[in-house]
């Protein structure tokens, strides 16, 4: 206890001589530094407002970037489907997280093929072309994904979010509110890919019971299975070409 009060003590010292000796040092040779600043005022020039303006929808959509590719794509089905393959043959951290996530963004974008081609012929391209107005290009983007989500969204979950809100059932699809549909298909996708997980884990618990029982049989009570089951999951893995048949299970799941 007396050792940390001298530690402390001494840090304070620390510290009260270095504030004493910043504000007593000779100033140094000035370094230019870049001024940042933001004016308010009349702009002679209507280009300057609407460059302004989108720049801040570009930096507003680019911050809940990361929120719709976890909750509007295949992204979720795809990650866990990669998490339980390596679950399964009990790698710990191999591949790494960067690895699984750069894979599942890579097949991300090719599940998501056809919806991003139809959202620029149908929106980008027109309201860069100041053909549609921006709550045109909104309306229409909604449509193109919210048809894409209730494609792979069950009956079940849409009704389970619709008793919970309390909102009265659509006349059809395309009138489903997002914060309805959004929770639904994100069950759907977890649902889906627990499903996948499971038929992955089959083979590889075999292979550990398998082992379980020659190790229990020969009295090596004390040696984990997994030690010795983890090389013949490796082996099987690389046999039948895992990974390849994990890329084609997922999509195949999206008809890809």
């Amino acid at each position: 206890m007396r050792t940390k009060k001298i530690v402390f003590l001494f840090i304070i010292y620390f510290c009260l001589q270095f504030l004493i000796f910043s504000q007593t040092a000779p100033a140094g040779p000035k370094v230019p530094m870049p001024k940042i600043g933001i004016e308010f005022g009349q702009s002679e020039n209507s280009q300057d407002v609407s460059n302004t303006i989108l720049i801040l929808i570009m930096m507003t959509i680019l911050s809940i970037a990361p929120g719709i590719l976890v909750m509007m794509t295949a992204f979720t089905r795809i990650t866990i489907i990669l998490s339980f393959t390596r679950r399964a043959l009990a790698t710990q951290q191999t591949p790494s997280n960067q690895v699984l996530i750069g894979l599942a963004l890579f097949l991300t974008f090719y599940v998501m093929t056809p919806v991003l081609d139809r959202m620029k012929t149908e929106v980008i391209d027109p309201f860069t072309d100041k053909k549609i107005k921006l709550e045109s290009a909104y309306d229409g983007a909604v449509k193109i994904i919210s048809k894409y989500m209730i494609k792979y969204t069950s009956k079940e979950s849409l009704k389970i979010f619709y008793k919970a809100s309390k909102n009265k059932k659509p006349e059809n699809e395309k009138s489903i509110p997002l914060s309805v549909l959004i929770p639904s298909y994100i069950v759907s996708e977890l649902t889906v890919a627990f499903k996948i997980g499971f038929v992955i884990f089959i083979p590889f618990l075999v292979i550990d019971m398998v082992v379980a029982t020659i190790l229990m049989s020969m009295g090596m009570v004390m040696l984990p299975p997994v030690t010795i089951s983890l090389p013949f999951k490796i082996l099987l893995f690389v046999m039948v070409d895992g990974w390849n048949l994990i890329v084609k299970a997922i999509m195949n799941s999206y008809g890809v």
